[in-house]
């Protein structure tokens, strides 16, 4: 039987800056019985803004939780369940402005989210809009901002968007013999070209120096405009005795 809807909202208005790293960079944030998803040989890594839109836990809106920016770091693994791989993601740093956020998903999912001050801004015209994320760490406002056009087609099959975008498992890490799975639902999202792109942010204090010298050319950049998303219950991966 399906696991029960633990959540359950809106993404929306989905930036995506991907960057190549070395595989060496993502080994120690990679979950138990998990590999990395490579694209054309390569290691990915997202600076990812989004919105969440009326969001409910368990069915519940919480009064001034329901609709808030999120800013995160992800990279891209699969595993195989001993009949079939499952590709997912893995977050390594995720930015919501509440603090409650922090404190429910990285004690039920053992995620990585911190709360900091965040805004957003959507300014259009006929042709084109631009999107900016931007979240406040000592004093400092960093952003994430691009340029996209308003014409939207759906996501091709085999294409560099399908492999960023359509990863339907979550991976989180217990310990080094326990991984905890998440299932992440949603219609396949239309996308549209990104132009001028720009992610300035203080790399090092926010996401680690390892990652500094690989976070200053995009590799690639996508925008979806998402859809209605389902976060399943989790459940533990553990090595079979």
């Amino acid at each position: 039987m399906p696991k029960i809807k633990f959540l359950q909202a809106d993404w929306r208005d989905l930036l995506m800056l991907n960057y190549e790293v070395p595989p060496e960079v993502l080994k120690p944030y990679l979950p138990a019985y998990t590999e990395l998803d490579l694209w054309e040989g390569k290691a990915l890594v997202s600076m990812v803004g989004f919105m969440f839109l009326n969001t409910r836990v368990l069915g519940i809106k919480w009064p001034w939780h329901v609709n808030f920016e999120e800013v995160n770091l992800r990279f891209y693994v699969r595993y195989f369940d001993g009949q079939q791989w499952k590709r997912g993601a893995v977050f390594i740093s995720e930015i919501v402005p509440l603090a409650i956020i922090p404190m429910v998903a990285n004690n039920l999912y053992n995620e990585h989210y911190k709360a900091m001050p965040m805004r957003h801004s959507v300014n259009s015209n006929d042709k084109e809009t631009e999107y900016l994320y931007e979240w406040k760490y000592k004093g400092r406002w960093n952003k994430l901002a691009a340029t996209v056009s308003n014409a939207f087609v759906p996501i091709e099959n085999g294409s560099a968007e399908e492999f960023i975008f359509e990863h339907y498992w979550g991976y989180n890490a217990i310990n080094h013999n326990t991984t905890l799975e998440y299932a992440v639902e949603h219609m396949p999202w239309n996308i549209a070209p990104v132009t001028k792109s720009i992610f300035d942010a203080d790399v090092a204090a926010l996401y680690g120096p390892a990652f500094e010298p690989y976070l200053k050319q995009p590799f690639s950049a996508f925008f979806a405009k998402g859809s209605d998303v389902a976060v399943r219950v989790a459940q533990r991966i553990k090595k079979k005795s």
